[in-house]
């Protein structure tokens, strides 16, 4: 379920880095090897009393050699490794096989996010049956938390002797290990942030500050180079757009003017439209009675009349009131003549009186029914 309470990290270091790894890709071959020298990565994996070397360049797996741990055999593997340049130039990686480390899952309030390690060397005998002491360790942060308010995080550990003893055979081999994993966790190897690393910092190689200072004026001389690239040409685009964007501004102006009139020209025309169809609709009052002076013999005469609507209803008496129906109908003019109340005999006069609703036809037919 959402939860809309939770915080939001914006981690703006692990954006750039991000950013940078996919922007390395237009930096050319020839410029990568001037910031970083480093090419490719001897693994070193140890087997019992054996240690395996391989060398990894461009996700390819290249065997160097299996050797016993003994004085001999890592001296000629070092002969071999100093005869190839490319190993000079690899990354050294120690990592670590289930017979040598331990990895765990721990769930740790939040508050103990600032300082992991720190937090874990204190627990580190109630989470594990070593003491600090003993073992070489490593935490690492993990996406997902348990609960609210807690972050889980993996822990690595090995016994300091292993470790020791490793150290001292990958520098008997002339090597400088970069950092020691464990292979049920193990580092991504093509990037170079983001990694635990379970070797002491007394084992941790040794960097030169000037040669960092260079490499990084190297990486932001790159960046910038890359930024002006590709920000030059978005520039030149804005300014013409912006350009584009006045002469549109002018133009939308006169539109909505010319909009404007010819919804003042669409009003009148569609009022003089409807004048017209109300016109049209029914003839005029004037028509009407004059058709009924004509269609009324003198012996019928009318007490009432009144129209509304498309509906002319009319009273008075007849010598036949069932005959005016017929004689109303025959007109053009009117439409569904109908008593509208039962017709009754006046005693005095002896006509009968009626109440008839007729409708009113439009107008266009009234000239030839008159």
């Amino acid at each position: 379920m959402l939860n809309l309470n939770s915080t939001i990290e914006l981690d703006f270091k692990k954006f750039f880095r991000w950013w940078a790894r996919e922007l390395s890709f237009l930096v050319p071959e020839k410029i990568k090897l001037l910031v970083n020298e480093k090419q490719g990565v001897i693994l070193i994996r140890p087997d019992n009393n054996h240690l395996e070397i391989i060398y990894i360049l461009n996700g390819k797996v290249e065997p160097i050699a299996t050797l016993e741990r003994n004085e001999s055999d890592i001296a000629d593997v070092k002969a071999l490794l100093a005869k190839d340049e490319r190993f000079a130039k690899a990354d050294v990686v120690l990592r670590l096989t289930r017979q040598d480390a331990v990895q765990k899952e721990l769930a740790l309030p939040l508050a103990a996010k600032e300082n992991l390690a720190q937090v874990v060397s204190y627990e580190l005998d109630r989470y594990t049956p070593f003491k600090p002491e003993q073992v070489y360790f490593a935490v690492k942060p993990l996406a997902d938390a348990h609960e609210p308010g807690q972050i889980s995080v993996m822990l690595v550990l090995t016994p300091r002797e292993i470790l020791d003893a490793l150290y001292d055979d990958i520098k008997a081999l002339g090597l400088s290990p970069k950092f020691a994993d464990y292979e049920g966790a193990p580092n991504d190897l093509e990037q170079d942030y983001d990694y635990y690393n379970l070797l002491p910092d007394q084992f941790r190689e040794k960097t030169s500050k000037n040669a960092a200072l260079v490499h990084w004026a190297l990486v932001g001389s790159v960046f910038v180079l890359l930024i002006a690239v590709i920000a030059l040409p978005v520039w030149f685009e804005y300014r013409t757009v912006n350009a584009l964007s006045k002469q549109l501004d002018g133009i939308e102006k006169e539109a909505r003017t010319i909009d404007a009139l010819q919804s003042e020209i669409d009003a009148l025309v569609e009022e003089s439209r409807g004048l017209v169809d109300v016109k049209s609709s029914a003839p005029s009052v004037v028509v009407m009675l004059n058709a009924l002076s004509t269609l009324i013999k003198d012996d019928t005469w009318l007490t009432y009349a009144q129209y509304s609507d498309g509906h002319l209803q009319i009273q008075g008496e007849s010598p036949s009131a069932s005959a005016l129906i017929a004689v109303l109908e025959a007109s053009p003019l009117f439409d569904n003549v109908r008593f509208v109340s039962p017709v009754t005999q006046d005693k005095i006069s002896g006509l009968e009186r009626f109440q008839i609703t007729v409708d009113v036809t439009k107008a266009g037919g009234i000239n030839g029914g008159l």
